[in-house]
């Protein structure tokens, strides 16, 4: 009798174009990280098992490689798929322990991790320290007003979901400065970056 053979899911697709897409995807991180708190498009034909983002695939195929351990939260965790998709088109290694990651992908933004959880950098070697790719579902221009490098003046932006002590976060993120961590969000067609230098503009 024969035995039937197990079905095996497949796994998606990478980036069409491995080389052209990657490179327009990393660009967009980098203008983003460059101009903080300003949205830059990030268009991406992916197909990421979810609830991984098409923005947030991106960005991972862009930027991990088997040099960069990842931090999935309990959200895309949940979904093995994520994983797979993660270990075969970029070989990072998915570990378990938040402090031991250099790149974190967070799909509950509004259960963000406190940053302490995560690596900051050390003294001699602040790039030690870990980006958290968090999803949001949009980005708008009003509610958190910041200063810093790359920023005329002060930009105001908004995202949502997000915690609400997000500005308190950033602040005590940026006195740690050269330590402390990176922050991406994905949202629908855009990214946008607030690097540990970013400054928000607390109100009296």
């Amino acid at each position: 009798m024969a035995i039937p053979a197990l079905a095996v899911p497949a796994l998606a697709a990478g980036f069409a174009d491995p080389v052209h897409d990657a490179q327009r995807s990393f660009a967009a991180v980098m203008r983003a990280m460059a101009e903080p708190g300003l949205p830059v498009p990030l268009a991406s034909d992916l197909d990421p098992p979810a609830p991984l983002s098409r923005e947030a695939a991106a960005c991972a195929l862009a930027l991990l490689d088997y040099e960069t351990p990842v931090f999935l939260d309990a959200t895309l965790s949940a979904a093995p798929a994520v994983a797979a998709f993660l270990r075969f088109h970029t070989g990072a290694p998915v570990v378990d322990d938040p402090a031991a990651a250099r790149f974190a992908f967070i799909a509950d933004a509004a259960a963000l991790p406190d940053f302490g959880a995560f690596a900051q950098g050390e003294p001699d070697y602040p790039d030690r320290s870990a980006t958290l790719i968090v999803q949001v579902s949009d980005f708008g221009t009003d509610a958190i007003v910041i200063e810093g490098p790359g920023i005329k003046g002060r930009r105001s932006f908004s995202a949502a979901p997000l915690p609400s002590d997000l500005p308190a976060r950033l602040a005590a993120n940026r006195a740690l400065y050269p330590l402390g961590i990176d922050l991406i969000l994905t949202a629908p067609g855009g990214v946008l970056g607030l690097p540990r230098t970013v400054k928000p503009v607390m109100e009296d």
